[in-house]
């Protein structure tokens, strides 16, 4: 599997938007940020701000920088983009439908749109999930999801004062019939 990419948070883009005015190179910014130039220029190239009405305000602008990035993964999002296919979700998150059963049924159906569980998981521990209170028709009721792959500690087979040395004589010296076997 590739390499964990990380948006760039506001602190960063205030800290670019800062280093940009006082004309402070790609390289040096990319540097400093422990990040490759591409990344830099990309997030420059994709959020330049530029209005017709003020032709002096040009540039990248931390907040416009996030702004444009958070509506642009609002509508990556599937659920976001198609509006019927959220409400027949929802309509089945609220019916007592688990986000595995209507992601399974959707698949057996053959629809031509069609969601799997995470993204539905995904949309419930979301903003618009969380407005409509989504998480309640769940199962286990949960307002924040556990993480996906972390396990609990099991508990032990045998509690552990429990020893093979502290076993009973007859056991021990296989004196009783079924405490013995052939060696």
């Amino acid at each position: 599997m590739g390499r964990v990419f990380a948006q760039f948070k506001v602190e960063k883009r205030r800290k670019i938007e800062r280093w940009r005015h006082a004309r402070v190179s790609v390289n040096e910014m990319a540097r400093v940020l422990q990040r490759h130039r591409s990344t830099i220029f990309r997030d420059l190239r994709r959020n330049h701000f530029q209005d017709p009405c003020m032709p002096k305000v040009v540039g990248h602008f931390a907040m416009t920088a996030q702004l444009r990035t958070n509506d642009r993964h609002a509508r990556q999002r599937k659920l976001i983009w198609h509006p019927q296919l959220r409400d027949q979700v929802v309509d089945r998150i609220k019916d007592g439908w688990t986000p595995e059963q209507i992601a399974g049924r959707m698949g057996m159906e053959r629809a031509p749109l069609r969601v799997c569980r995470e993204t539905i998981y995904r949309y419930i521990y979301a903003q618009e999930g969380m407005r409509d209170e989504l998480w309640w028709y769940l199962p286990t009721h949960r307002k924040a999801r556990r993480p996906r792959r972390a396990r609990k500690r099991r508990a032990p087979k045998f509690h552990r004062d429990v020893s093979i040395l502290f076993r009973p004589e007859a056991v021990a010296h296989r004196s009783q019939f079924g405490h013995w076997a052939e060696v």
